[in-house]
């Protein structure tokens, strides 16, 4: 079996074929998005990888979804790898926990899913979610309490603990060790 080496998106090409396509200059593009005229000139020479929130202008800018920029052509290949350089993170401004956006932006509204790292101590505190929001956290790492509405339970490594969003919760480390978990927010009663 040959290995096949996977490229990454060429957001480029495509952003410069969409633009072409509906007679565009660059700075005309660069005025309905936002984006500077040498950004975008950059960006359709993949000098550059376009962020997410530029990725997200152009987007709505040419009429497309996040998802039609980053596949391109059709008969590309359907596989993308994302760098770690373009994960978004959240941090806590307390630097209690990171969360690491796992998911598409295009699937927002819909499901997210997340990596949640929480220091000794730090806390994950929400309010309610849409209604029928159910989210699914996995320890990959240590122990954390979650409380939900007046529930509370421990979740040790390996277990997985399910529960109604829709309503206030947090997730605590309450140990000495950094913890770590898959968090992922199902909303308003997606399947």
């Amino acid at each position: 079996m040959t290995e096949k080496a996977f490229a990454t998106p060429t957001v480029g090409k495509t952003v410069n074929r969409l633009r072409k396509q509906k007679q565009l200059t660059l700075d005309q593009l660069a005025s309905q998005c936002g984006v500077s005229k040498s950004m975008l000139s950059q960006i359709e020479r993949n000098e550059t990888n376009p962020t997410l929130a530029i990725v997200w202008r152009l987007a709505d800018a040419l009429g497309q979804t996040i998802d039609d920029l980053i596949r391109g052509e059709e008969g590309e290949t359907s596989l993308s790898i994302v760098g770690g350089s373009s994960i978004p993170i959240l941090h806590d401004p307390n630097g209690t926990y990171t969360l690491t956006v796992l998911s598409p932006a295009d699937l927002v509204n819909n499901i997210e899913w997340y990596e949640l790292s929480l220091e000794p101590g730090g806390i994950l505190d929400s309010e309610p979610h849409p209604a029928r929001t159910m989210e699914h956290l996995t320890v990959l790492e240590g122990e954390v309490e979650v409380k939900c509405g007046r529930e509370v339970g421990a979740v040790k490594s390996g277990e997985t603990a399910r529960y109604g969003a829709d309503q206030p919760h947090y997730i605590k480390n309450k140990t000495k060790k950094v913890a770590r978990a898959l968090l992922v927010m199902m909303m308003g009663g997606t399947t």
